[in-house]
């Protein structure tokens, strides 16, 4: 059910979606159309093939189950005008559930039958794909290094790594259509990261080309905690590995990205002692009770209502709803949050004592901020969910509107439905995405023979979404994630930690105030909120499908990487 898999276009981005004209074809920068290019080769830490590591000699990262990999290629990204040769290693590192522990296993005895639960360890076990860009010629040690990853949960990161920062760019319909089917052009990214840190595309567990195997995988890696712990090994492994530790550092998550990111942080600067220069936060939920999806689950709780209502009238005020509206969002959005948090606000508040004049008068305010019907709004009890808007906002022409970028349209499934029932802008662009994933990753990266790439994977049938605060002994107690008190720890801290949101004017998905609520109620000193910055565009939950906003992401992204560390190498 569409509504349910808030994180499932995430998958998108956890997805994240957008719009425009498309570009003109440019040149693919060398690929190859063969197989396994030259430069793509088995790299140095590849094993051989043979014989396991039994369960008593498994160290971190050479698993019972899986082994690392390493593949190298080389390549050259022009990014506003500058050209950055790059090395490329398209791998797998292999983790463990939390729980595990090397010297435990090292002190089972080998008898017969030794396996994963050798010394009482988890016996499951991941192998996280990834890809990394480090610059060529670049001092390592004093380069920034950013680990990237999207949502879900149980998405690849294949949208922020050919959307938004790798050297290679895919082209997609810029105007809200339909991305005609293949071919499909994969173009130099002129917004790569590159020009301000080395790169690391991150897979969750089960997805892309990553993997569980073992008793209870699911429940040793698909849950809040759980993933969080599977990506905090990552990444510390990979510093290992590739001597990173005195690199700058940066995480930039999307969607559900964004709380992982947060629980990633806590882990990373409480539990492990290592600080980070910054993190990033894109189409941001860090409280789901904050979700339009689903809201009216939830009867006596009318905050997500109230954070919703200016993508409701962005997304009207795009298509030209709104008569005498503000020639610029940037003026709508405060003249609409002002009411939203106003009179919106104490109206909701007053429930069944809200006068019905007022009542109606409210409706009527509404109805011309956001372009639905007055009595619709009545009958709704002023109190609209994202899928209704979805399905309500262009009813009469037959068609359903976008929810990971409203700017999208597409008939409608289901004439009578109540809410969207699919979301037209995942459905014009997953098809570019999973197959130049797919070409790319094959033919340039050199990784994936003999594998399946899943873009997604359902998790939810497993996930776990209990999570244990910042100094909590136990489990929440909330009936929904929130992970604010996470980001808040790690921002106590470490006061000179930097936190940059990103958002998108027009994604119903996370909607772009919420963010901002959400960042404003943080349990921290308010002298710590000057470290937070804000940043929206007029796209959606995948900003960078818009090109005009990638390009402006992109600006502001780099200047926060430079302004946090110095100038770039």
């Amino acid at each position: 059910m569409l509504r349910k898999v808030l994180l499932a276009g995430a998958a998108m981005s956890f997805v994240v979606g957008a719009a425009m004209a498309q570009p003109p074809a440019a040149e693919r920068g060398g690929e190859r159309s063969g197989d396994r290019p030259a430069a793509a080769r088995p790299g140095p830490t590849m094993q051989a093939e043979g014989k396991k590591p039994d369960a008593s000699t498994a160290e971190p990262n050479a698993g019972v189950l899986f082994k690392p990999e390493h593949f190298e290629s080389e390549g050259v990204v022009t990014v506003e005008g500058q050209a950055i040769p790059y090395r490329a290693v398209a791998g797998a590192i292999v983790v463990h559930p939390r729980g595990w522990d090397d010297a435990a296993r090292k002190e089972a005895a080998p008898g017969p039958g030794a396996n994963l639960g050798a010394g009482g360890n988890p016996e499951a076990e991941a192998s996280m794909f990834y890809t990394a860009y480090f610059k060529k010629g670049a001092p390592s040690a004093d380069r920034p290094i950013t680990f990237i990853y999207n949502g879900g949960p149980g998405s690849s990161t294949m949208w922020l790594h050919l959307g938004a920062w790798g050297p290679k760019r895919i082209v997609t319909a810029d105007n809200g259509a339909h991305t005609p089917a293949a071919p499909y052009q994969l173009i130099n990214n002129s917004y790569s990261m590159m020009d301000v840190s080395d790169m690391v595309f991150i897979d969750a567990p089960g997805a892309g080309f990553s993997r569980i195997a073992g008793r209870d995988k699911e429940k040793a890696f698909w849950g809040v905690d759980e993933d969080g712990a599977a990506f905090t090994q990552f990444i510390l492994a990979f510093l290992s590995q590739y001597g990173r530790w005195n690199s700058p550092k940066y995480l930039f998550g999307e969607s559900y990205g964004t709380p992982r990111s947060a629980v990633l942080i806590n882990n990373l600067e409480t539990g492990e002692s290592v600080d980070f220069n910054g993190v990033i936060l894109l189409s941001q939920i860090l409280n789901f009770a904050l979700s339009v999806d689903g809201a009216e689950n939830n009867p006596g709780s009318d905050q997500a209502y109230i954070t919703a209502l200016p993508t409701y009238a962005a997304s009207a005020w795009a298509r030209k709803l709104v008569p005498g509206a503000p020639a610029t969002i940037e003026a709508y959005m405060k003249e609409v949050e002002d009411f939203a948090t106003g009179d919106y606000a104490v109206a909701l508040q007053k429930g069944s004592e809200l006068d019905p004049a007022r009542k109606r008068q409210i409706a009527e305010r509404y109805a011309h901020y956001t372009g639905l019907p007055a009595a619709y709004v009545l009958r709704a009890d002023l109190r609209i969910t994202g899928g209704e808007f979805e399905k309500e906002l262009q009813v009469d022409q037959g068609l359903t509107t976008g929810r990971l970028d409203t700017r999208f349209s597409g008939p409608d499934l289901d004439p009578l439905s109540k809410e969207a029932s699919y979301d037209p802008q995942s459905s014009a662009l997953s098809s570019a995405y999973v197959s130049a994933f797919n070409d790319y990753a094959r033919k340039t990266l050199g990784y994936g023979e003999g594998k399946v790439f899943k873009p997604s994977v359902n998790v939810f049938r497993f996930w776990d979404n209990n999570h244990t605060p910042p100094g909590r002994g136990g489990g929440s107690p909330r009936a929904m994630l929130n992970v604010m008190p996470d980001l808040a720890n790690a921002m106590k801290q470490n006061p000179g930690l930097k936190v940059m949101l990103l958002g998108g004017y027009y994604d119903l998905a996370t909607p772009f105030y919420e963010g901002w609520y959400e960042m404003h109620h943080l349990p921290m000193p308010d002298s710590l909120q000057p470290n937070i910055s804000y940043h929206y565009y007029e796209s959606g939950h995948m900003v960078y499908a818009k090109e005009s906003s990638l390009k402006a992401m992109h600006d502001d992204v780099a200047a926060f990487i430079s302004k946090t560390h110095g100038p770039a190498r």
